[in-house]
């Protein structure tokens, strides 16, 4: 990657992914470009600690977000909090990242998550630390932006105070903002795919062909 792209926004995309599908690749494709981001940096979770366990083990839902991505040449993947092997929690992903051997400290990364996940961000470990690390950028519906009254009131007061609405603006600070962006409305859900596939319904135009085949081929998802 060229020394002008590594000064550019670095999209981080965290999750449990099971199974990854389009929702969660269109929010990447459209934060990219609506935010100008030079990647995204795909982050599957380990041990995910405010979801249920998930029903895929972390080395096999690496590999579906692997298959997902392979064709977007803006598209990264980081294996760290699969081979961790503990809890993930993202303040100490972000704290990773900042590493000198990593993104280090001036590159502005960008914490990517939809508009429920954050209005619960006041629930994430060590949450006011997040925007010392990184951007985040909240996607929403198209015609229904963040609205800083409908948030938890601690919330809604940093959303006034650190909002954004040029997104040029990511580029000039490590992180410190908050920014919106609208995204394809998509009605799928991994919770919606995994019963789909658990009682024997096609999941096909839901997520990619290659994560298909290889759900299909390892016989997750199935009613016990």
């Amino acid at each position: 990657m060229s020394e002008a792209s590594l000064s550019q926004p670095l999209g981080v995309f965290g999750g449990t992914f099971d199974p990854v599908h389009f929702g969660h690749l269109r929010l990447a494709e459209a934060a990219a470009d609506s935010l100008g981001l030079a990647a995204v940096r795909w982050i599957p979770a380990g041990s995910p600690v405010l979801r249920e366990a998930p029903h895929v083990d972390a080395k096999q839902r690496l590999e579906m977000v692997r298959l997902a991505i392979a064709a977007n040449s803006r598209f990264e993947l980081d294996s760290s909090e699969i081979e961790a092997a503990q809890p993930s929690y993202t303040v100490p992903t972000l704290e990773r990242l900042r590493q000198p051997e990593e993104c280090g400290a001036q590159r502005p990364l960008v914490l990517l998550v939809g508009a429920d996940a954050f209005s619960g961000l006041t629930s994430w470990h060590r949450w006011e630390s997040l925007l010392d690390l990184a951007h985040i950028a909240v996607a929403h519906r198209p015609s229904y932006p963040v609205e800083a009254d409908s948030l938890p009131a601690p919330l809604s007061s940093l959303f006034r105070q650190r909002y954004c609405a040029n997104t040029a603006e990511l580029t000039a600070s490590p992180g410190g903002r908050i920014a919106c962006f609208s995204m394809t409305q998509l009605d799928i859900s991994a919770t919606r795919i995994r019963h789909l596939l658990s009682t024997g319904e096609s999941a096909r135009y839901l997520l990619p062909d290659a994560v298909i085949s290889y759900i299909q081929n390892h016989h997750f998802y199935l009613e016990n």
